[in-house]
């Protein structure tokens, strides 16, 4: 039997890369979506990518943006997920 796979929108903020940490520890596949822009802001999720026995054996992550349409077509239809987490918004704090 496989492992389930997750696909998480928005998993450098602090709900999705919860989320990424639990459902690694649920023996997920779990695979992560980020925008361009969010590159350099990887603080949440940077334990995860530094863990040489996780980062792709058991989190992936893939560049998408919910305003590209073709991106996360391409995300789907790639990973296949049998879940799916939007944690994906815009923060403004103002």
């Amino acid at each position: 039997m496989r492992k389930k796979r997750a696909l998480i929108l928005g998993v450098t903020g602090q709900d999705g890369s919860y989320a990424a940490e639990l459902l690694i520890k649920k023996n997920y596949q779990v695979h992560g979506v980020y925008r361009k822009s969010a590159t350099s802001n990887t603080i949440n999720i940077n334990k995860l990518i530094a863990n040489k026995k996780i980062i792709k054996k058991k989190f992936f992550l893939h560049r998408g943006d919910l305003l590209d349409p073709v991106s996360i077509i391409n995300i789907l239809s790639k990973v296949k997920p049998d879940e799916i987490y939007n944690f994906a918004d815009q923060v403004h704090v103002g």
